[in-house]
């Protein structure tokens, strides 16, 4: 079974040889990261549904990651599953997810103050993880993607870390904004984190979102697979695939969202994936596409 120390053993260099190819052989498991890599806002990408369909037909695990906190797992679940990918809630790890077992692991009895939106702040109540307003009693302030955000929120902060000196500050995700079809986007966690750094004069002491490798020991949790054996897959350079390096797995750049292949070559040779596709149905082996018999027409549900 995973264990989840065995992230971190394989050496990143050992695995991300990096060549822009297609996967030769099927891995033990699959991690995917979702919006821009299997979708893009409300429309599943080219290839996504059979590639995992596929994929659980052979009775390969799938597993799906998202930095995004403003939906809980059972949300990401509806949302495939209306796009025609059926998927359990189980399957899913996002950040409320690993922010709830990290403070139970790490604080547990802590009182935090969530600058966040309702479903982190339930699952937090769900667990039984207590929250408070009140300045002097908070002990971690927790910096989300909050579109509710307000100077009252950044005052109770700046109180609890900053004049009563006994809060520490965490993150559920590093990402300065949340990309949007279209090329637009809105600012998100960073941009929080940033405005309470910058008037407290602190740091943030924990970020529990990619590129740190507890979102894969909470995505592989429970699987019998080998690590190594296992292939992150996503859009960004700086959040999938470097969490795949940290991690010491395999990584595949899907060039369907943020990233671009020249800025994989450019990246330092530890960080750069493993593979480079055009469109994620590439993971299979192409002599297995060519036995099924599929092609590359674009279409929402290819």
């Amino acid at each position: 079974m995973f264990h989840p120390d065995a992230i971190g053993r394989h050496p990143a260099t050992s695995v991300l040889h990096y060549a822009e190819a297609m996967p030769e052989r099927f891995y033990q498991a699959y991690v995917f990261d979702m919006d821009g890599t299997v979708y893009l806002g409300d429309q599943m990408l080219p290839g996504a549904v059979r590639l995992i369909t596929e994929l659980r037909r052979r009775d390969i695990p799938v597993r799906f990651l998202s930095n995004n906190p403003t939906r809980d797992p059972a949300q990401y679940a509806a949302k495939l599953t209306r796009l025609g990918l059926p998927t359990p809630a189980s399957d899913i790890v996002n950040t409320i997810v690993v922010m709830t077992k990290w403070l139970q692991a790490n604080h547990p009895g802590a009182r935090v103050y969530p600058i966040a939106e309702q479903p982190l702040i339930d699952a937090l109540t769900a667990a039984g993880i207590a929250i408070t307003e009140d300045p002097a009693q908070i002990d971690i302030v927790i910096a989300s993607y909050d579109r509710t955000f307000t100077y009252a929120k950044l005052q109770t902060a700046f109180d609890a870390i900053w004049y009563h000196q006994r809060a520490i500050l965490v993150t559920t995700n590093p990402d300065r904004y949340c990309p949007f079809p279209g090329g637009r986007g809105e600012p998100d966690a960073a941009a929080i984190v940033a405005a309470i750094e910058a008037c407290t004069g602190t740091t943030l002491t924990k970020n529990v979102g990619k590129p740190d490798p507890a979102m894969l020991t909470a995505a592989l949790e429970g699987l019998d697979v080998d690590p190594a054996e296992c292939v992150m897959v996503g859009d960004r350079l700086h959040t999938d695939i470097a969490m795949a390096a940290a991690a010491g797995i395999p990584s595949a750049l899907v060039l369907t969202g943020d990233s671009t292949a020249a800025e994989a070559r450019a990246a330092d040779a530890a960080h750069r994936p493993t593979f480079v596709l055009d469109r994620v149905d590439h993971l299979l082996p192409a002599g297995v596409r060519a036995e099924l018999g599929w092609v590359d027409e674009p279409s929402p549900t290819a």
